[in-house]
């Protein structure tokens, strides 16, 4: 075995060459540590891909424009003690924790929270005075201080004011409103100044699945902006006789109403008008106004501080798949006429209970709703011409448009029906019902409706008064089997059967045999 004594000279300066090499190694590392400088750490994550595009730009160019519409009227108090449920109130309430903690919270009883719904405690000192009873959104169409929001947010108002996006609280005063379309237009005078204002849209051309944006003031919260997409087009939701809404999924909520809906290049699609909410928050069903609609009520309402529309003067109704086979129709759409009112523009044309409209001017017409914003569209006086399917064939009518009335006539409350004697009723066994002559002999009056029958499917009630089967009088039910029987040689299935209730029309299809 060798020695260290042994080992070879060369051998021996390498290994203290080694040595000398990691005693200065371990030198610097101690005098690191020694020091305090800090190690060398690798760079933090950060990671390029593409950036999805925001609505920044476009909120910053269309929010000046959008403003808090802020509503006074004249409230007087309703308790019998002058108290309008103020803060003593809560003593007359039973000793519930629970039922206490809601009013306090929800309807302003000396708390916050029903501040943030618009409300507050009745004051004694402005006993008579206008007080705040809603807020809403408005949107500026011109540089003068014209804006435009929802009649349902000024309908009970008596004084009006704006907080523009810069916190200034502007006086307002109504211009006009249309209760049909729940539109109205406020005017604010800024003293020569300009404001910002934004413009209308083509939504014809907005797409199902097109994003959008809203701006308005929910819960009292101005210049809330939510983004969300369009969800269809063309909604129904009972609202008026021109319901087209367009439905959209960004969050709106309470005091949204009258906002603006923005496409992307800053124009108005949209006005906030409803929500879809059983929890009265958003759910991501919220309906507007189209830009198309709201664009002509406006120019009107700036101009003339109302709506002058046309009228036609009939009642009308869908025309169903069994009503359209009753009357040769091979499609579903127009409008049937269920009747002509005496001092209608219609009737004087020759309209008459039984036709139904099938075109405007040439222009289809699908349904009743567009029937009514077709003829809407029209001024007073202009004469159309109205196609309509009469007795198997059309035949075009021309007629000269009236006013539309502010308030549709109300039907009568009086249910009363004169029924004859049980002895001298008839049953009409094919339909499900028994009838009676009518006192003046004209018509047959229903006694009773078998409720597995088909009358009874289509909502025809004891009381109701069959007038016309297939547009001829019926005086007996000799009548309305004859009328069947024609209808069977015809080929047809079904009779259209003339029913009056509490002086109003209505035309229900009934088959004529079984199976």
């Amino acid at each position: 075995m060798k020695t260290f004594s042994s080992v070879s000279s060369s051998t021996r300066k390498r290994l203290m060459a080694t040595a000398a090499s990691l005693a200065i190694t371990g030198a610097i590392g101690l005098g690191a540590l020694a020091t305090g400088t800090a190690p060398v750490l690798a760079d933090a994550v950060h990671v390029q891909t593409a950036q999805v595009p925001g609505f920044a730009d476009l909120v910053e160019r269309v929010s000046p424009a959008v403003v808090s519409v802020r509503v006074k009227a004249k409230i007087q108090p309703t308790a019998d003690n002058g108290s309008d449920w103020g803060s003593e109130g809560m003593d007359n309430l039973p000793d519930n924790p629970q039922l206490r903690r809601f009013f306090k919270e929800f309807r302003g009883f000396g708390g916050q929270g029903g501040q943030q719904f618009g409300m507050r405690p009745f004051d004694h000192r402005d006993h008579g005075e206008p007080r705040p009873i809603a807020q809403g959104s408005g949107f500026f169409i011109s540089e003068d201080g014209y804006l435009v929001t929802n009649n349902h947010v000024v309908s009970e108002g008596s004084d009006f004011s704006v907080v523009t996006d810069d916190g200034k609280e502007l006086d307002a005063k109504l211009i006009g409103a249309d209760p049909r379309t729940d539109l109205a237009v406020l005017k604010v005078d800024g003293g020569g100044n300009k404001f910002t204002y934004v413009d209308f849209a083509d939504d014809s051309k907005i797409r199902i699945g097109d994003w959008v944006v809203a701006v308005g003031n929910p819960f009292g919260l101005g210049g809330t902006v939510t983004a969300g997409i369009v969800s269809a087009r063309g909604r129904d939701i009972g609202a008026g006789p021109y319901d087209d809404f367009i439905q959209i999924d960004a969050p709106v909520n309470r005091g949204n109403s009258g906002g603006p809906t923005f496409d992307l290049n800053g124009q108005v699609v949209g006005i906030n008008t409803a929500i879809f909410s059983p929890s009265g928050g958003s759910v991501g069903i919220a309906f507007d106004i189209p830009a198309s609609t709201a664009k002509q009520v406006v120019q009107d309402l700036m101009k003339n501080g109302s709506v002058q529309r046309g009228w036609l003067g009939v009642e009308i109704q869908p025309v169903t798949k069994d009503i359209g086979e009753s009357l040769g129709l091979k499609s579903g759409k127009g409008a049937l006429v269920s009747s002509a009112q005496d001092a209608g523009p219609g009737k004087k044309a020759g309209i008459t209970a039984g036709d139904v409209i099938t075109q405007v001017d040439g222009k289809d017409v699908a349904s009743p709703k567009e029937l009514a914003r077709m003829i809407g569209a029209y001024a007073p006086g202009k004469s159309v011409d109205v196609t309509v399917w009469r007795n198997g064939k059309n035949e075009t009518v021309k007629v000269d448009l009236g006013t539309l009335p502010s308030s549709n006539k109300q039907a009568s409350d009086d249910n009363s029906k004169q029924v004859a004697p049980a002895a001298k009723a008839e049953t009409l066994t094919d339909l499900g019902l028994t009838v009676t002559k009518s006192d003046d002999g004209k018509g047959l009056v229903v006694t009773d409706v078998d409720p597995d029958g088909a009358a009874a499917d289509r909502g025809v009630q004891p009381g109701d008064v069959i007038t016309t089967i297939n547009s001829a009088a019926v005086n007996s039910t000799d009548d309305v089997t004859k009328a069947m029987a024609d209808a069977m040689k015809s080929g047809r299935k079904a009779v259209l059967m003339q029913i009056t209730r509490n002086d109003s029309n209505r035309f229900v299809a009934l088959p004529v045999a079984k199976g």
